[in-house]
């Protein structure tokens, strides 16, 4: 009994550790700081309690930032459910359909994915966000998705008050000379005078806190519209990523198969109903799902594992002629290397020189890969992003002295 209290009580403070992070951080921060300049704003200088519409006005602030920190916290808190450890098909002819992870020591469940942050297979894994310091998946898609419809909305409602609480304290007080604008901060607005009065550091906390709703409110909004087009297709970004790639490989080898996504069940409505229940638990367990007619459990796994030994072929193999330290944005490769570095919390990886690399992408000035024969001591392989500087073509393969063009052709 004492030992599972003690993991339970280790457990909560993993989850609170969540906090300490700088997305989280700066999350609450602007939530925090849009919400206690509304309330302040409307109570002391523009709607004041008593008066019905400001106590109506007043309630409503307390709703919105209620609601936004409990789908905030949900996401955070409850997480996207994870394939349990060592878990495996019930038919054990379907494993050859799916891929082994080395971490979780289970096989990956259909929609799932290994997530490098969380290190674990995160079921039906739609990214990983800074903002909530967890993965975005079965369990907390609808309280995520609803946190980026009702964090934009009273923002909105916050920049109403900014707005009219500055203008209706400034409408008085400004006036208009042939070449000058006076503004007379210690002019009264209404009668009797404010316990506070609207001055110049309040006006500029107001404009401050209306910049970050505006912001807000065009960033999560933007955020929200994604998610809602694939929950719609009852899909996710990693999803709608695999079937571009599906489609790029099929035109690539021009093959005449077809890959059809078999998780989207042909109507928005029961696509929606996927992830947004009355109950609010997500239809199904997250290992097993509803397929449309023709495909069934493992048509996207399927197409996976295509694609992984297609990325092995397309793969590219350079060896380091430069060291790297593995700095996010380097001062010493170069003002381009360190102005385009790649905007992602992928890791970068440092470089020895003679170290191998096989890459599988890259921009202009910079590439992403795994280091060849390496690994951590949990079996993660060292991969990530590293200057294209650091690095060279392989012309020959180190161990058979064979063209690796050649080698390629041949697989």
């Amino acid at each position: 009994m004492g030992m599972l209290c003690s993991v339970i009580r280790f457990e909560n403070l993993h989850e609170l550790k969540r906090l300490c992070h700088w997305g989280p951080i700066i999350a609450l921060s602007v939530i925090a700081i849009c919400s206690a300049m509304a309330m302040i704003d409307a109570v002391l200088w523009y709607w004041p309690l008593d008066t019905t519409g400001g106590s109506i006005n007043f309630i409503m602030l307390i709703n919105w930032t209620v609601m936004i920190l409990y789908n905030y916290f949900n996401a955070m808190f409850i997480g996207p459910g994870y394939v349990p450890f060592g878990w495996k098909p019930e038919n054990s002819q379907d494993c050859m359909y799916l891929q082994y992870c080395k971490i979780c020591q289970s096989y990956k469940a259909p929609r799932s994915h290994h997530c490098r942050k969380c290190n674990r297979c995160v079921m039906k894994m739609d990214h990983h966000c800074p903002w909530i310091n967890n993965c975005c998946g079965f369990q907390n898609h609808a309280s995520f998705t609803l946190f980026l419809l009702l964090a934009p909305l009273g923002c909105i409602h916050a920049a109403f008050i900014f707005v009219m609480t500055m203008y209706t304290q400034l409408y008085n007080r400004v006036s208009f000379g042939w070449s000058s604008v006076k503004i007379d901060m210690s002019a009264a607005r209404r009668d009797p005078r404010p316990i506070i009065p609207f001055g110049l550091s309040a006006f500029a906390a107001s404009l401050f806190a209306l910049g970050l709703a505006l912001g807000t409110t065009i960033a999560v909004g933007m955020l929200f519209v994604i998610q809602l087009k694939v929950i719609l297709r009852n899909k996710t970004s990693i999803e709608s990523w695999i079937e571009e790639k599906a489609k790029d490989r099929i035109q690539y080898y021009q093959t005449r198969e077809t890959f059809i996504f078999p998780y989207d069940l042909g109507s928005k409505w029961n696509n929606f109903k996927q992830v947004f229940t009355w109950s609010g638990n997500p239809e199904g367990d997250g290992l097993e799902w509803l397929t449309k007619e023709g495909c069934h459990q493992y048509s996207l796994t399927i197409e996976q594992l295509k694609q992984k030994a297609d990325k092995r072929v397309r793969s590219v193999r350079y060896q380091a002629i430069e060291d790297y330290s593995g700095a996010c944005c380097p001062l010493t490769k170069g003002l381009r290397t360190f102005i385009t570095t790649p905007c992602t919390e992928e890791p970068r990886i440092s470089l020895r020189k003679g170290d191998q690399i096989l890459a599988t992408r890259g921009l202009k000035h910079w590439m992403y890969g795994d280091k060849i024969d390496s690994a951590t001591d949990d079996g993660n392989r060292i991969r990530g992003w590293f200057p294209r500087r650091c690095v060279e073509k392989c012309l020959y393969d180190s161990e058979t002295d064979q063209p690796l063009d050649k080698e390629k052709k041949t697989r």
